[in-house]
């Protein structure tokens, strides 16, 4: 007689290993879950503070950059105060001129922007070019490095002792300085005392001051001023003019004086 065979037996002693062989591995799975999720909160730190750090390392850079860039800029400030006259006289001398005016000499020189039809506009003093002025030719020579130019007296203002020309040449023009000089300040006069062209004198500025016989002010100096240095200009550390030389006083030593150039830049719409 056949039999069937009847099922595999399980013990209840397997089904209890079992059961925690299963916990074992779910335990296990939970461990790996909450482990890697620490490792990626370690890691997410570790990225936070690496950034923190390059941040700061990079404000840091910027501060010690703007910290060299600021020790440059005042090195060039610094630089730019220094008085050289020779560099100062170098820059400007293409731009001065000896004036002849009849029987009169003195100084002019070159100033602004040369106009686009080949011209240029010269300052130089009221009194240096009078005797001209009140004639019909109103016509002057410049000289300069043996050369000679006709220049036509345009405008002038009594007052104030200043007058513009125009010479039919280009010439450089030099800068001229927004404000009036401060009192110690370095300058430096060029022009023609007594007639030898492209002379050089230094000084500093000894006060800007109400003039006496008429509008304005004038600058004070001590650098030399003899006959035929009015006209010239009077140059600070910058290159730039500050003043027309206009006079010397008598009787005295170190005192010249000059037409603030704002007040020509006023009068004649040149700078």
């Amino acid at each position: 007689m056949v039999y069937p065979v009847a099922p595999p037996h399980r013990p209840r002693a397997w089904r209890r290993v079992s059961a925690v062989i299963a916990t074992i591995t779910l335990l296990t799975l939970v461990v790996v879950v909450i482990l890697q999720t620490v490792q990626i909160s370690r890691l997410r730190d570790d990225l936070t503070r690496a950034q923190r750090g390059a941040v700061q390392t990079a404000d840091g850079t910027d501060q010690r950059l703007d910290s060299v860039d600021g020790r440059l800029t005042a090195l060039e400030e610094r630089s730019a105060q220094i008085f050289d006259p020779e560099a100062v006289a170098t820059a400007v001398l293409p731009s001065v001129f000896k004036v002849i005016a009849g029987d009169f000499t003195g100084s002019a020189f070159a100033v602004g922007a040369a106009p686009e039809d080949g011209k240029s506009n010269v300052l130089t003093a009221y009194h240096v070019i009078e005797s001209v002025w009140n004639t019909e030719d109103k016509t002057v020579k410049l000289e300069r490095d043996g050369k000679r130019y006709t220049a036509t007296i345009t405008k002038v203002d009594e007052a104030l002792d200043i007058a513009l020309l125009v010479v039919g040449t280009a010439f450089t023009g030099l800068s001229t300085a927004a404000e009036p000089p401060a009192s110690g300040e370095n300058v430096l006069v060029v022009g023609a005392p007594l007639g030898l062209a492209q002379s050089i004198t230094s000084g500093v500025v000894s006060a800007v001051r109400d003039r006496d016989d008429g509008p304005g002010t004038m600058i004070q100096f001590d650098a030399s001023v003899n006959p035929g240095n009015s006209g010239g200009p009077v140059i600070n550390t910058g290159k730039e003019v500050v003043g027309i030389a206009d006079a010397k006083a008598r009787d005295a030593e170190g005192i010249g004086l000059a037409v603030p150039i704002q007040a020509a830049c006023k009068a004649f719409h040149v700078c």
